[in-house]
């Protein structure tokens, strides 16, 4: 017997609490080949030399696209309720991975 969920196109997702908590990154760094991209979110700590990547998304580039609109339309509905995003320097941004450390 077929599922309704299934007759009506819809797709259960599960979302395991250990995912659910999120891992921060403050730094995306994007490849790609003919057949996919490959995203891999670092954390760069201040004061350290060396950053890890945490998470690693690889997505055919019809996916990529949509990622890329769907993060564009997410983008100016939060600007829509929150004001603009200032980005200083967009193209070729590169945090500064021997800056000044932060103090408290």
């Amino acid at each position: 017997m077929e599922n309704k969920n299934e007759q009506d196109g819809q797709i259960q997702i599960e979302l395991p609490e250990e995912v659910a908590q999120g891992t921060y990154s403050n730094l995306a760094i994007i490849a790609h080949s003919s057949s996919e991209f490959v995203i891999d979110f670092v954390r760069i700590l201040p004061g350290l030399p060396k950053a890890k990547v945490k998470s690693r998304i690889i997505l055919t580039p019809e996916h990529a696209k949509r990622l890329l609109y769907a993060l564009n339309d997410n983008i100016n509905r939060f600007e829509a309720h929150n004001g603009v995003i200032s980005v200083e320097n967009p193209a070729g941004f590169m945090p500064p991975i021997n800056g000044p450390i932060g103090e408290a």
